[in-house]
């Protein structure tokens, strides 16, 4: 039978292995005996007092405001148990003191102390008296020998002053063939899991992968992968600011991928588009071996262009460092792009002139910056060299330049500039720094999570002029792009690649 094939019996046999060597695991966890082992969690830590160092303003009655010392108070809650397999006697601890365990408090001083215990574990109690070795002094507490079946616990509810909540506790002691470790932490009277959370994900991921592995290999067909190399040649144009991501992806193909020759010649969203649409027509039959990059969808009278949605860039808005402002209000940098602010001193800044250093119309940075932000297109462009006006009616000088570093290298050399360029890029640039809109920072962490309406941002598109075919080298980096380990280029320029979990929210 074929499915009886060599390839196929070791992958069954893999799976076998897997399935045992979890239920090896199960066995472990509950027939043989582990070491004798004293947990303890922190189960509150919390301020009873006005809390000033933390800027929180508490509120108390009666002896918690009477009280000597409370102004700084806390309350600690401490649950001290046996989370091993085997009891612990008093001749168990290896202290050489009276006492069996010591916890310290750090910058805090201890005021009071009360031991709680379960209900079925009264028998506890009488361990807990000055002769036992109960006791504290300044930041430590002296706990006794006290004996624990297996699964038993006892509490101490600990007051302390002179220190905020969260600081360091630990508790300090030894067991012969044992050890004394912080364990889980829990609600109050949460019980230990019978097995320890590593084994429990080492079993169950272990026997989905082997299930999983077994299942693929059988039922497997003998196509292809998904992301294959492929030989030839590639031009990838269009965007200034994702062609270095672009640049470093290809060289990555290459090296895995031998045979393959990808050139990114980047100009600018719209000229890569209109490049990509004058390529597709000189083509006498199917898809020329082109990708154009543009900062944000095409233009709707393009049918023949195919969408591949890439990934999600963050843009900035950039400042020369003579100008201190790190905020915008949006309405002030639409003031800004009409000219209608011509001194940096309108908005609160130095008595400079305010100089407005643009990308050219093909620049996608460009249209994004007045989709996203202005919702409206700039002013018109008044000087050739960015210091002079040619213009001399117009309000304020405003220039247009070729490309993203071009921008950067103008705004960071000359008083009172201000441009834009995508974020990383902008970061890493000198003499000149990011600005916030509306107090939200330029931040793809944030925009990752969820909690920063930031505006100037935008999708990353690969435009192909139609379908190419699926052996092509077009087709075979695009993937490689998208899916593939162009994944992690796109990561490591700051950007969040559309197929992954996150990527696929943003980018819907």
């Amino acid at each position: 039978m074929e499915w009886l094939s060599a390839e196929n019996v070791v992958a069954v046999g893999t799976a076998v292995l897997g399935i045992v060597a979890s239920a090896g695991i199960f066995w472990y966890e509950r027939r043989v005996p582990r070491r004798k082992r004293i947990g303890y969690r922190v189960q509150m830590d919390n301020p009873i007092g006005d809390d000033v160092r933390s800027g929180r303003l508490g509120r108390r009655l009666g002896l918690f405001d009477e009280a000597p010392d409370m102004a700084d108070a806390t309350l600690v809650l401490l649950r001290i148990e046996n989370d091993g397999s085997q009891g612990i006697g008093r001749d168990d601890y290896t202290s050489p003191e009276l006492h069996g365990l010591t916890a310290v408090f750090t910058d805090r001083i201890i005021r009071g102390v009360s031991v709680t215990q379960p209900t079925d574990s009264d028998h506890l109690m009488p361990h807990f008296t000055p002769d036992r070795g109960f006791g504290y002094a300044g930041n430590t507490l002296r706990i006794p020998r006290v004996p624990l079946n297996h699964g038993e616990h006892f509490k101490l509810l600990v007051l302390l002053s002179g220190g905020d909540v969260g600081r360091e506790i630990r508790i300090v002691g030894g067991l012969h063939d044992g050890e004394v470790h912080p364990n889980r932490s829990a609600t109050p009277d949460d019980a230990m899991p019978l097995f320890s959370r590593a084994s429990r994900l080492i079993t169950i991921m272990l026997t989905l992968s082997v299930l999983t592995l077994a299942t693929i290999v059988v039922a497997r067909d003998d196509a292809p992968p998904p992301i294959g190399c492929a030989k030839g040649s590639l031009r990838v144009i269009g965007s200034t600011a994702f062609a270095p991501v672009m640049r470093d992806a290809a060289k990555k193909y290459e090296k895995e991928c031998q045979g393959a020759s990808i050139t990114v010649d980047a100009r600018g969203s719209t000229a890569g588009i209109r490049d990509l649409k004058d390529a597709g027509k000189e083509t006498e039959k199917g898809s020329p071996a082109v990708l154009a990059l543009s900062d944000g969808p095409k233009p709707a009278d393009l049918p023949q262009l195919k969408e591949n949605r890439v990934a999600l860039v963050v843009f900035a808005l950039v400042v020369n460092d003579d100008v201190p402002l790190r905020n915008l209000a949006t309405a002030d940098v639409r003031r800004l792009y009409r000219g209608e602010i011509a001194n940096w001193k309108q908005l609160g800044g130095p008595d400079l002139p305010v100089v407005l250093v643009s990308r050219d119309a093909d620049s996608g940075t460009r249209q994004v910056f007045q989709r996203r932000v202005l919702k409206r297109g700039e002013i018109a462009n008044s000087s050739v060299d960015c210091v002079h006006k040619d213009d001399p009616t117009a309000k304020v000088v405003r220039c247009e330049l070729d490309s993203t570093d071009q921008v950067l290298s103008q705004v960071a050399e000359q008083q009172g500039a201000v441009g834009y360029a995508e974020l990383n890029v902008a970061e890493g640039a000198k003499g000149l720094h990011i600005l916030s809109l509306d107090d939200n920072a330029p931040s793809v962490d944030a925009i990752e999570r969820g909690v920063s309406p930031y505006p100037y941002r935008e999708i990353e598109y690969a435009y192909t002029y139609g379908q190419p075919a699926a052996t092509s080298l077009a087709s075979s980096f695009l993937t490689y792009v998208e899916k593939g380990n162009g994944q992690d280029v796109i990561r490591s320029y700051g950007h969040v690649a559309c197929y992954t979990p996150v990527g696929m929210k943003l980018c819907a």
